[in-house]
């Protein structure tokens, strides 16, 4: 039997905020490609994947094998997440053509409650004064940002209820992904629930006579290296030091960057109550950095 491995220092999850907030920068991005892509939803999904495997495989390599090689039963809860995975982008990508860009990151992102709940409930804890207030805010920021959003269009609605389940997906994605953090390092977790969601979402694009082989690369590509190499690499490193109170309102961040993107992409004008929406939910996220708020310890 092999010693334990020793834990990392404490100073290891010391970028894992700025991180956070990187991930969720490059993640509203890929609403964008997916719309400029020129394949079916389901096809950009899986392109998403399939593209950034074999870099990420190449990555993990040295956590997949040797004495650092996951148990089976990890294995089997990251192969799982990775179907969740595919089933929350396959979902997603649906309701980007369906509602606006800042519609479908929000509807998608309002996991982060289930995530925040989660983490309550894993650290057997009540939320203390300062993190209640933050989740009151941030539950009002992505109210104002839905009741906006639904006001000014209710042609949307389909589009909204499709992303509402797309995150209902992500919440037990990034259930898996947590629980795998514990034990192993970012690239190997990403790499294993990247490669099991790839093949079920090309079996699923063919299956609904999708455009799978595109005519234009670049915005596939894009989406690759974007979302899935940068945007979930920096959060699944991330994901491995801190709480998912604090992972779930950095998601929320999310629909504020699509938003104005899909101002100056499309013409997708934000109101008032978008902005003062996304000023509570960056309220939020300062309180619950201030000093004094507790951190996951590092995996």
């Amino acid at each position: 039997m092999h010693p334990p491995a020793e834990p990392p220092a404490p100073r290891a999850g010391r970028y894992a905020f700025p991180a956070l907030l990187l991930a969720n920068l490059m993640l509203a991005f890929g609403p964008w490609m997916v719309r400029l892509a020129d394949v079916g939803a389901v096809s950009s999904a899986f392109w998403r994947l399939a593209l950034a495997a074999p870099f990420l495989l190449l990555l993990a390599r040295p956590g997949l094998g040797g004495r650092s090689r996951p148990s089976a039963a990890m294995l089997g809860i990251l192969a799982v997440g990775g179907l969740f995975f595919a089933a929350d982008l396959a979902a997603w990508h649906f309701s980007i053509g369906l509602t606006k860009l800042a519609n479908a990151t929000l509807f998608a992102n309002m996991s982060s409650f289930l995530l925040m709940l989660y983490g309550f409930l894993i650290a057997r804890a009540l939320p203390g004064r300062l993190q209640a207030v933050a989740i009151v805010l941030a539950l009002a920021g992505a109210a104002l940002l839905m009741g906006s959003s639904y006001e000014l269009s209710p042609k949307n609605l389909r589009g909204d209820l499709l992303a509402l389940l797309a995150g209902l997906f992500y919440v037990f994605y990034l259930v898996a992904i947590d629980r795998a953090r514990r034990s192993m390092a970012p690239m190997p977790v990403l790499a294993v629930a990247t490669t099991a969601g790839a093949l079920p979402l090309l079996f699923l694009a063919w299956g609904l006579g999708e455009q799978i082989l595109p005519g234009d690369w670049t915005p596939l590509i894009l989406l690759a290296l974007g979302s899935q190499l940068i945007g979930q690499g920096l959060l699944v490193y991330a994901v491995g030091h801190l709480s998912p109170v604090v992972v779930g309102l950095g998601l929320l961040t999310q629909p504020a960057v699509t938003a104005t993107i899909g101002w100056f992409a499309y013409g997708e004008r934000l109101s008032t109550a978008d902005a003062i929406g996304a000023l509570c939910i960056a309220a939020a996220l300062v309180l619950i950095r201030l000093p004094g708020q507790e951190e996951k310890p590092a995996a």
